[in-house]
């Protein structure tokens, strides 16, 4: 059945490809620009289905973030 209101079904969207696995870049934790972009406003780690990451490169780039904030590079949470 067709409605009205147009829709129905889930837009096809394409698979996000691995950035690090295309670009050969190495994840560091003193980079704290490259990882300002997987942190949400909040200083929540962005997770591996929003970023587009292969899974092997989430969890370096997870462990890079939180050795970025225990030496104070990044912060745990933004302040208000």
């Amino acid at each position: 059945m067709d409605r009205a209101g147009g829709g129905g079904g889930r837009l096809f969207q394409r698979r996000r490809v691995c950035r690090f696995c295309y670009d050969k870049t190495p994840i560091d934790f003193k980079d704290v620009g490259l990882l300002k972009n997987f942190l949400t406003e909040r200083g929540r780690i962005v997770p591996r289905r929003i970023s587009g990451n292969c899974m092997p490169h989430q969890r370096e780039l997870t462990t890079a973030i939180k050795r970025a904030r225990t030496i104070a590079l990044l912060a745990f949470a933004e302040e208000r």
